[in-house]
């Protein structure tokens, strides 16, 4: 069996017991005179004194800091305009960029027919151009009248929906202003009507 000496292993040992340590000299010489001191009793493994000031105390603002506060309390107005605007924007553009994708869907794979259908209602466009001479009301009337005519030639059962749905709303419209017109004229008559009907 090995048998465990201190002169094999001195470091281990000496740390078992408590060893004196001599303080050097600035020549590098141990003073001997010097009181030894154990390992305990030095500095190095006492509790540091409590500090005098608390650690969480934040320094003051520097320039840089106050002029960085300064310039987003003066942008924070704007920002939120921005952000604003954005999120009213932001739907708008969805359905923009939707409306794209599915017009370019479209127009990738055409029913048959599309792009002649599509040349005559262009071409009736800028006939109408052409013989829309004079007033701009013309210029813009004109065009699309023959251009609405010439796309309901092609797309009989689409226009007769879109004209039946803009007739009524042109005649929900017609009724609203009328009610509208009738108060404004005799708004007297209406509150006589109310209070001879009521019990």
């Amino acid at each position: 069996m090995l048998k465990v000496t201190s002169s094999a292993m001195p470091g281990p040992v000496s740390l078992l017991f408590p060893t004196p340590v001599f303080a050097a000299s600035r020549d590098g010489d141990p003073q001997p005179s010097a009181p030894s001191l154990l390992r305990d009793e030095l500095s190095l493994y006492t509790a540091p004194p409590p500090l005098q000031k608390p650690l969480n105390v934040l320094p003051e603002a520097g320039q840089l800091e106050q002029s960085a506060a300064t310039l987003r309390e003066f942008t924070e107005p704007y920002t939120g305009w921005c952000k604003d605007t954005y999120s009213t924007i932001q739907p708008k553009v969805h359905s923009v960029v939707q409306c794209g994708s599915d017009t370019y869907a479209y127009l990738k794979d055409p029913p048959k027919d599309f792009y002649p259908r599509a040349g005559v209602v262009g071409f009736t466009g800028v006939l109408g151009l052409f013989l829309a001479r004079g007033s701009r009301i013309k210029r813009f009337m004109l065009p699309a009248g023959l251009m609405t005519v010439s796309a309901s030639m092609y797309y009989p059962e689409k226009a007769a929906t879109i004209v039946k749905s803009t007739g009524d709303s042109v005649y929900d419209r017609a009724v609203q202003s009328y009610a509208a017109l009738e108060k404004m004229v005799n708004p007297q008559s209406k509150s006589g009507k109310d209070s001879e009907t009521k019990p």
